[in-house]
């Protein structure tokens, strides 16, 4: 896996559709491409400028909530005096996102007036009037129980599951949690089988906790994936060295095949068409929860490293880093967050396919939400003026050419459309996707993965094996 933050020699306009000979290695990140009108009808208030510069943070400053290394062991000593909150796993990682500015201008979890200006509004109000964006609530939850033990403290400690402190929440706030109405305004139904708010929410304390966030110590997870996890200041930083005059942003949860790539490089063309002297890809996979059928973040690194390895990414435009955020899969709500989280790491462009966020409906047999929402929700959406959407063609594999390009509504007969569903199956089967759809360094860690899945006694839920 170290070969994942390699530098690999410039290949001129690789082909998107085929592996290409595998190129050297050096230092650092790897590269992708993308198709699409870069302007969107629905957004006419804006118009896209060529600018040197790196877009400013929501706030106008990056909020980072890290205490001092010289105070560490001061507030270690004061958390001890403190009533004590045990995160979960996913607890941390918001602490995480927190703690890095992702989040910026916020300070901690949210109290009750952030709460609902999140829900009702999906913005924040600033001090000065203005407006940012934020549409996912980023709170923190207790039980009754907890609620007693803090009584009339107006400090507490944040502790993991081996009771390090972690960070200190002050001038609290404690407020009820109505659950229901939070999962109605996240994603639209209370239908039973959402992943995320079965994992997090169902079970959860019936008050929430708000308050300012100072961090002990930056959050670490010692999975051999840290390196990757760039905070929003040090892509700012990698984005200036590389004398960035514009950075695109895409997301994603899935293994990358040539479809992706196809998708990125003309992106980056597109761009350079009009007028942006150096366009950086921020390449950017979701590491915080995601459901059990995803494919786990340390296999999906995996894989992203064997289609470096054969040349399909090109590490000199394109810097790949891990996003820390968990994943609600709440469609055209939560994509409003995603793409706000990459003004505050320095992206100005960001790209957004069909149904972002998006996932199943939990109990009827279609999509959850509008596949074209999303692209819309984010052109209107308060807060994300600044941001240049990029909604992208489609690609898809030319039976013609045997390698993924863009649909032709014309010659629909000679295009085939490979689901994710029919992906996992083939891989599962451990048979070959069509030559062109992925290269095949990347295919095996799939099937790899795939062949590493135990049933557990009931037969129904697989554990998996460490990448």
């Amino acid at each position: 896996m170290a070969s994942i933050s390699t530098l690999f020699t410039k290949t001129p306009n690789p082909s998107p559709s085929l592996c290409l000979p595998r190129t050297p290695k050096s230092h650092f990140t790897p590269a992708f491409r993308l198709p699409i009108p870069l302007h969107s009808k629905t957004r006419t208030h804006q118009k896209l400028r060529v600018s040197s510069a790196l877009i400013e943070p929501d706030g106008g400053k990056l909020v980072e909530l890290f205490v001092e290394e010289s105070l560490r062991d001061v507030k270690k000593r004061e958390a001890l005096r403190m009533p004590r909150i045990k995160l979960s796993r996913i607890d941390l990682e918001w602490v995480h996102v927190l703690s890095e500015g992702w989040a910026s201008p916020l300070r901690g979890f949210m109290r009750e007036s952030e709460f609902l200006q999140t829900l009702h509004f999906n913005s924040l109000r600033l001090d000065d009037g203005s407006f940012v964006n934020m549409s996912v609530p980023i709170v923190l939850a207790i039980d009754d129980a907890e609620k007693h033990q803090i009584g009339d403290s107006t400090k507490v400690a944040l502790v993991d599951s081996k009771d390090n402190t972690i960070a200190i929440l002050s001038s609290i706030e404690i407020y009820k949690h109505h659950k229901e109405e939070r999962i109605a305004r996240t994603w639209g139904t209370t239908a039973p089988g959402l992943p995320y708010v079965d994992q997090v929410i169902t079970n959860s304390g019936n008050w929430l906790i708000g308050g300012d966030l100072e961090v002990v110590e930056p959050v670490k997870y010692n999975d051999g994936l840290d390196r990757f996890r760039l905070s929003p200041a040090e892509l700012r930083e990698e984005f200036t060295r590389r004398n960035a005059d514009a950075v695109f942003a895409f997301q994603l949860r899935n293994p990358v095949h040539n479809g992706h790539a196809l998708l990125m490089t003309d992106t980056r063309r597109r761009l350079l068409e009009m007028g942006y002297k150096n366009p950086v890809l921020l390449l950017h996979p979701l590491g915080g929860y995601t459901k059990a059928d995803d494919v786990p973040l340390g296999w999906r690194m995996k894989q992203h490293e064997k289609v470096l390895e054969d040349g399909v990414l090109d590490p000199e435009t394109t810097v790949v880093s891990i996003f820390p955020s968990p994943m609600h899969y709440a469609g055209p709500t939560e994509v409003q967050w995603h793409a706000k989280a990459r003004i505050n790491a320095g992206a100005n462009f960001y790209i957004v396919g069909r149904d972002p966020a998006g996932m199943g409906h939990p109990i009827e047999k279609r999509d959850l939400y509008d596949a074209d929402h999303g692209k819309k929700v984010l052109s209107m959406a308060p807060g994300l003026e600044r941001l240049n959407i990029l909604p992208f063609k489609v690609a898809a594999y030319d039976k013609t050419q045997n390698k993924m390009a863009f649909f032709d509504p014309s010659r629909a007969q000679d295009f085939l459309f490979i689901s994710g569903t029919k992906m996992r199956t083939l891989a599962k089967n451990k048979e070959n996707p069509p030559d062109g759809f992925m290269c095949p360094g990347g295919w095996e860690v799939l099937v790899e993965y795939y062949d590493s899945l135990v049933p557990s006694n009931n037969g129904k839920v697989p554990e998996t094996v460490p990448a």
